[in-house]
């Protein structure tokens, strides 16, 4: 019976994660939509779309939100670091990076 509750518990797992990345992708279709359309509010609702899908599928491949987040601090700094475009034209990496640092401060 456990061996039964198991394989029955990996296998809806492993659905769930085939639903959440076409979750994903109709995400990115709707964010591509609305940026085409230009209206404001489907814009954040489809960008907040891809944010939740990505932050749940990171937990059903095992990984924590603290472990996801750790890695988006990582990778913005590596990449503050080796001067990406984003970050010498905009400094969106910076300002990104500290909003995540000062969102955990509180």
């Amino acid at each position: 019976m456990f061996m039964h509750q198991q394989e029955t518990a990996i296998t809806r797992n492993l659905r769930v994660v085939e639903w959440l990345k076409g979750d994903l992708l109709q995400s990115v279709a709707a964010l591509f939509k609305a940026m085409a359309r230009g209206r404001e509010e489907a814009l954040i609702e489809a960008l907040a779309g891809v944010v939740i899908t990505v932050y749940v599928l990171a937990r059903r491949l095992g990984f924590t939100f603290s472990r996801l987040e750790a890695a988006v601090e990582s990778k913005l700094r590596q990449h503050i670091d080796q001067d990406h475009e984003l970050e010498k034209w905009y400094r969106d990496l910076s300002a990104l990076l500290q909003h995540l640092v000062e969102k955990k401060k509180h």
